[in-house]
Parts: structure tokens; C-alpha cells; sequence
């Protein structure tokens, strides 16, 4: 038997990883980790990755979910050289490999009833015995093959299946312990755990890195592929991710699938910076760039305990990428807040301009946008707790004061209008709170803001003064 060539397999690649998502629902953070360790292992070896889409499961797989799995990984950049393969278009393959394995009498038709099954499983279990198939239909002979049955695989039943995982070390299993595995179903469908075992042999894996929870299924997988002739991979199963209550991270625990990560403001580094940590470090190193994880990242070093994630560390992460990467590349991420919040920035300062002034004050780009909105559209109304304060009768000569200077200005630029500022203050003898803050409110609606020579130059000169003015009726109508 002998390995499909899907691709052109290069014997100079020492190294082949793959992701290989179920499309049942979004990329969740467990998974991009997973997809996020498996590329770092590949490319620091100067190997490849491959996308597999594992869409077996036809009642749960969706179109929709499949998109969303390839938008995370779009994202968060995590480029594969081969792919994306489909399981589903590959069944005759599949099929083709049990047929040869039921000629060759490495798997056999089974014909059992489902009641007989279950009896066979309660009596078992009555015994304190282990619920397994007693092989019935091996050599059955009585029965054709186009009556219904499924397919099982004749797992040995002597010694162990011995393996090194590159993450958990020695494992071991007996084969007293494992199945007579179904590998094809009464419909004529391949099962899971041979898909796997065939789609990693065709597109000849190296290095299977995925979580704690398929454990089970590799010496399964193993032992098909011994049957086989094939090569058997190395593999790393890496432990799960918990919440910060120290439960299975899931829903409850809020954002739990990479777009809405996304959606919420965080930046595909920040993200791959805090997962590749979750499990994974180079000394007392926090801030990794993804040229330095691909240099430094080995599965040996991957924790096999489990990690919890922790927001407020991702949040700070963020903050760290907004404020460090070229303002100009943080921009191109911040316009889809802008679309998605609906805030047209076709009038206004440019976004680069929008990150420099506010990367340090804002954590997510959903919050710089939303922040920002003053500068491209105009308010309805002034902020409540900022009127309190500030919008006084008393604010109303510095404001008119102000306006007058900014009116005069010939050119509207950092060093004139910070100038108007602080002529104002002087000479209505006025500290500068007294004049900022009521203008600052003015102009943007609320009490926060960048500097306020920065503010007016990104709202423009007829917008600050017809704002301004907006202001100085609104604090007379207060006050009458």
C-alpha cells in the first residue's frame, strides 16, 4: 500500500506540522494555540505547515464555520504552505485503503445488531470487564458484503503501543486496553480516527502537535499505522487551557474565539504573544516578536500543565502593541473598528495620526475608536459629569475669549494654536484648567482628550470654532 501524493513532497522537508480544525464552530483560543505552536515548530525547523479541515461530522460541520476558521487564521497570520485539504472530498481515498485492508485481513465487516452490542456491553460490564468488541464477525462468513455493516480495524491484541510524546515524555499503552476500532460506518463513511490516520500519511506529517484530549486516540492511530507501512509521526499533546477560575476555558469566561478577540480591539500579535506564553517561555521573557517565538520555540519546552489565561495580562499586552508597532500598521487595524462601529472617517485626521495621539491612553482599537469618533463626526450632546464641572457661567468669557484668538489665526497648527491657549489664560489672568478644560469640553463633548493644540489641529479650524460656539449658547440657555 502506498501514500497518495496529494502534493509534491519534498524530501528536503525534514519537517511537516499540520492544523487540522473540526469546522463544528469558531477557531476558539484553545485551538489558535494549537495552530500557533504547530506553525512556530515548523518554521523554526525551516519546514511546513499544512491546513486540514477536518469535516467528517456532516450533521456539525457548516460553511459558515468553516470561513470563520480560516478568517482566525487569516488574522493571526499563521500562512500554510499546503492546504486548506477537505476530509470530505477525500472518501474514495479513504474508502480505498479499507478495502485493500479488508483484502489483506487488517480490518473485517462487522454485522452485529445494535442490541446485540448493547447486550454484549451490559453483560460485560455486569462482569466488571472493560466494554469492548469480542470480534464476533471476524472470519463470519454467513453473511454478504451488501447487507449493513460497518468496518472494523483488527487492532492487535498483544504487547503495548509504546511512544514518545515530545511533550509528556514516555507513554504507553496495552493493547488489551483498545478496540476493535470502527473505521467505516454502516452508510459507507470513514470514521475520524482513520481519516486522520490516512491524511497524515498522504501529506506525510512529521510532528502531530494538538491537545491533551486526543491522548486517547494515538495509540489508535498508532496501530493503523503500523498496519499500514506508514511512518509513524512524532507527537506533542498539549495540555488544556483553563479560565481564571481555574475551570475548562469556555463562554462564561467571555471572549473565547479569536475574531472576537478581534471584534474587541486586540491586535493578532498581542494575541500571539499571549498564547504562544501560555505554556511556553524563554526564560523571564514576556514580549516576544514572531520572529523571535519562530527562532526560540521547541515542544520540549512546552509545559504539560495546564494554563490559565488571564485577561487583564492580554489587555496589557495590547497596549503594548498599540503603543510600540509602526503607528501606520496599527491604523490599517483600527479602520475596520471605525467601519464597524459606523463612523465614516472620510472627513477628518488621518488614522495614523488618530493612533499617535491616543496609543497611550487607549488599550483596545475598539476604544481608540470609539474615543475618537469627535474628530469625524459631530455630538448631539455634552457629557453630563463634564458640564457639571466645567461648563459654569464662568466658562463662558474664557471660551469666547479663546474663540476670538482662533478665529484670528492665519495658520491652524500645533505651536499657533497652543499659543491662542496660552494667551487666553494670560490675559484674563486665568489658570490654564480654567481655559483648557471648558474648551477641551467644548470641542470634544467630554473631559478627556489628547493635548488640546493636538485636538483642535485634528478636529480643524471651522468645526473648533462652530463647536466652540455651540458650547458658549449651550452654557447661556444652562444659565438662563
Amino acid at each position: 500500500m502506498k501514500a497518495e501524493a496529494l502534493f509534491d513532497l519534498d524530501p528536503n522537508v525534514k519537517v511537516r506540522t499540520r492544523f487540522a480544525p473540526s469546522p463544528t464552530g469558531y477557531l476558539h483560543v484553545g485551538g489558535a494555540r494549537t495552530a500557533l505552536y504547530s506553525w512556530l515548530y515548523a518554521k523554526h525547523h525551516q519546514g511546513e505547515f499544512v491546513l486540514r479541515i477536518e469535516d467528517t461530522d456532516l450533521e456539525r460541520s457548516t460553511p459558515e464555520a468553516t470561513a470563520a476558521i480560516l478568517a482566525g487564521m487569516e488574522w493571526l497570520n499563521l500562512a500554510w504552505e499546503h492546504g486548506p485539504y477537505f476530509q470530505t472530498k477525500r472518501f474514495d481515498r479513504y474508502n480505498q485503503v479499507i478495502d485493500q485492508m479488508i483484502e489483506q485481513g487488517l480490518a473485517y465487516r462487522c454485522y452485529c445488531s445494535k442490541e446485540r452490542l448493547d447486550d454484549l456491553r451490559h453483560a460485560q460490564e455486569q462482569n466488571k470487564q472493560k466494554p469492548r468488541y469480542d470480534r464476533h464477525c471476524l472470519g463470519d462468513h454467513k453473511h454478504s458484503p451488501e447487507q449493513p455493516h460497518v468496518v472494523r480495524f483488527k487492532n492487535p491484541t498483544e504487547g503495548s503501543v509504546v511512544f514518545e510524546d515530545a511533550v509528556r515524555g514516555r507513554i504507553e499503552i496495552s493493547n488489551a486496553e483498545l478496540d476493535d476500532l470502527i473505521i467505516r460506518r454502516t452508510d459507507g463513511s470513514p470514521t475520524y480516527n482513520f481519516c486522520v490516520v490516512v491524511d497524515d500519511w498522504d501529506m506525510g506529517i512529521t510532528h502531530v502537535v494538538r491537545g491533551e484530549d486526543h491522548i486517547n486516540n494515538t495509540p489508535r492511530q498508532i496501530n493503523i499505522l503500523k498496519a499500514l507501512g506508514a511512518p509513524i509521526p512524532t507527537y506533542a499533546h498539549v495540555s488544556m487551557i483553563l479560565g481564571d477560575d481555574g475551570q475548562k476555558l469556555s463562554k462564561r469566561h467571555g471572549a473565547v474565539s479569536v475574531m472576537q478577540y478581534r471584534d474587541d480591539g486586540y491586535l493578532p500579535e498581542a494575541l500571539l504573544n499571549y498564547l504562544v506564553r501560555l505554556g511556553w517561555g524563554h526564560g523571564d521573557q514576556e514580549i516576544f516578536s514572531v520572529e523571535e517565538m519562530i527562532k526560540l520555540f521547541e515542544l520540549e519546552s512546552v509545559s504539560k500543565s495546564a494554563s490559565a489565561f488571564n485577561t487583564e495580562k492580554l489587555l496589557w499586552l495590547n497596549h503594548h502593541y498599540i503603543r510600540e508597532l509602526p503607528p501606520a500598521y496599527v491604523a490599517k487595524h483600527l479602520a475596520w473598528h471605525y467601519q464597524d462601529q459606523g463612523i465614516d472617517t472620510s472627513n477628518g485626521p488621518a488614522l495614523e495620526d488618530i493612533v499617535k495621539m491616543l496609543a497611550e491612553r487607549c488599550k483596545t482599537l475598539k476604544e481608540m475608536a470609539a474615543a475618537s469618533r469627535y474628530f469625524f463626526e459631530e455630538f448631539d450632546h455634552f457629557d453630563e459629569a463634564a458640564v457639571k464641572k466645567h461648563f459654569k457661567v464662568a466658562a463662558i468669557v474664557p471660551l469666547e475669549k479663546i474663540k476670538e484668538k482662533l478665529t484670528a489665526l492665519d495658520s491652524w497648527d500645533l505651536e499657533s494654536t497652543h499659543q491662542a491657549i496660552e494667551q487666553t489664560a494670560v490675559e484674563l489672568d486665568l489658570g490654564m484648567g480654567k481655559v483648557g478644560m471648558p474648551l477641551r469640553v467644548a470641542v470634544t463633548g467630554s473631559g478627556q482628550s489628547p493635548s488640546m493644540d493636538v485636538t483642535l489641529v485634528g478636529i480643524g479650524k471651522a468645526r473648533t470654532l462652530a463647536r466652540i460656539q455651540k458650547a458658549i449658547d449651550f452654557i447661556k440657555s444652562q444659565s438662563a
